[in-house]
């Protein structure tokens, strides 16, 4: 029998002196096992062997927040290049580089107007405190972009202070209120999640306090398990009757979004276009998640980079590119993924990890008080636990009250400031006056793994792996020096 835990996860690095972690250097004498000779085990290292022995004492198996820690083929493992000779760089902040961008053309009435292509990703009230859904909110309307529900319902918090919401429709219902689909301003139909592809939400009994109790119909201080797939529907044919339902609830005003996990990434968005939708939005592995099975966070989806291609490649074969939008999530970090994401044919993106880190989540000056509690600053994610000292992924209303909501969000608007100014120095060097101008052709890859999922040609070659094309030339001989 399986069961779930809320102690800090075994996996990555932990800090000297929590329940999983050895000492810094090894052994408890304090002398450096390498220096002894001694060697590590690849497939079986201290995190697998902690995995292992957590599993064998408890019978449990671990349950955190946050997204993949594995190193996967990423943003990083991309270049831009830039102008020189052969392209016209845009000169500094005298000739404009536009963000602006519009979600929902394609059937709503009322389409979103967004200055920057940077949006805040689905977060429910419950896995954040009211605090922190004011704070996304405020964040958001600052710089002119959305912010989005997440399970569990809208709260006064968030629909006060967010110029433009988007209401996540999933399907556990919970917290479902036609008079809150009229009043958000999108609607989005989520199908999965890069975290847990195939999977439901997690909420744990310490945070399902009397109002999430209230707002959800559930008991309180009861663990509760969100639905994996919605009870009124079964394939894309209902997907599309559940669409219209929805369209004829807001009189066609509001764009329908369609959120996938990356899985089968050109598939389901092939048939989330055939059922309507006006936005996809398409969330990669290395997106984050309130609570859920480790196991599924690090072994199930794809990465990121691996699923725009294929979404873009069902929209360009259903001649929607650009009018049915793609938003990407899943590892956003900086305004250079935002560039790259937006080259590889995104209309816009969507951070959540990245936004919660600005409003102050694993903030050094919180140091001594995750280690308290089994963690350290950097390193804290378990967040279904409910003790976030940074008053953020918890209901303790001690602990939610340290975060200062106004505050919050004005550093979250700097943070989205600054990744919107980053994207467009880049779009600038590769000569581009608008974000969305951005295109593959100015991108190459690092790895030959990049190279495979971006479809983009190893630097310095032409050649990209897995397609017929000139693969790479082999140096040429020094003047006056035969070929051997």
């Amino acid at each position: 029998m399986t069961a779930t835990t809320t102690g800090p996860t075994p996996t990555g690095p932990t800090p000297t002196g929590s329940a999983t972690s050895g000492p810094a250097t090894g052994c408890a004498t304090g002398i450096d096992p390498a220096a002894q000779g001694l060697r590590e085990n690849a497939t079986f290292d201290r995190a697998t062997i902690a995995a292992i022995r957590q599993a064998a004492q408890t019978g449990l198996y671990d349950i955190r927040g946050g997204g993949a820690k594995r190193r996967l083929p990423h943003f990083d493992d991309l270049l831009f290049l830039g102008a020189s000779m052969s392209r016209y760089p845009l000169e500094g902040y005298r000739e404009r580089c536009d963000t602006n961008v519009v979600i929902g053309q394609r059937f709503a009435k009322r389409p979103i107007q967004l200055d920057i292509p940077v949006t805040i990703a689905g977060m429910s009230f419950g896995s954040l405190s009211g605090q922190a859904k004011e704070a996304l909110g405020r964040g958001a309307s600052e710089v002119g972009t959305s912010t989005t529900t997440g399970d569990g319902g809208m709260t006064e918090e968030e629909r006060g202070h967010s110029k433009t919401l988007v209401y996540q429709y999933l399907p556990s219902r919970y917290g479902m209120n036609p008079r809150h689909l009229r009043q958000a301003d999108a609607i989005e139909v989520v199908l999965g999640q890069g975290a847990k592809p195939g999977g439901g939400g997690m909420l744990l009994g310490q945070k399902i306090t009397e109002r999430v109790a209230g707002m959800r119909t559930l008991p309180i201080g009861i663990d509760q398990r969100s639905a994996c797939r919605h009870p009124d529907w079964t394939g894309p044919d209902d997907l599309r009757i559940k669409i219209a339902e929805l369209r004829e609830i807001t009189d066609w005003e509001k764009p329908i979004y369609v959120k996938i996990g990356a899985s089968r990434p050109y598939y389901d968005v092939a048939l989330a276009i055939k059922a309507g939708a006006d936005a996809i939005v398409l969330d990669g592995m290395q997106g984050g998640t309130a609570a859920t099975q480790e196991v599924f966070i690090e072994h199930v989806g794809i990465p990121t980079l691996a699923a725009i291609p294929q979404a873009v490649d069902a929209l360009q074969d259903a001649g929607l590119h650009r009018e049915v939008q793609l938003i990407v999530s899943g590892g956003i970090r900086s305004g250079a993924d935002v560039a790259k994401a937006l080259a590889l044919g995104a209309d816009a993106v969507s951070i959540g990890t990245a936004a919660l880190i600005a409003l102050g989540d694993n903030d050094p000056a919180l140091d001594a008080e995750y280690r308290k509690i089994g963690s350290a600053a950097g390193y804290y994610d378990d967040w279904q636990a409910g003790q976030d000292p940074a008053g953020i992924t918890t209901q303790d209303p001690e602990l939610s009250s340290r975060l200062d909501p106004v505050a919050a969000g004005h550093r979250l608007a700097n943070l989205l400031r600054v990744m919107t100014m980053e994207a467009q120095i880049i779009a600038r060097a590769c000569g581009k006056a608008h974000l969305l101008r951005l295109e593959p052709e100015d991108l190459v890859a690092l790895t030959i793994e990049a190279a495979a999922m971006a479809r983009r040609p190893l630097a310095g070659t032409n050649w990209i792996p897995g397609e017929p094309s000139t693969p790479p030339s082999p140096p040429s001989s020094a003047p006056g020096q035969a070929c051997p």
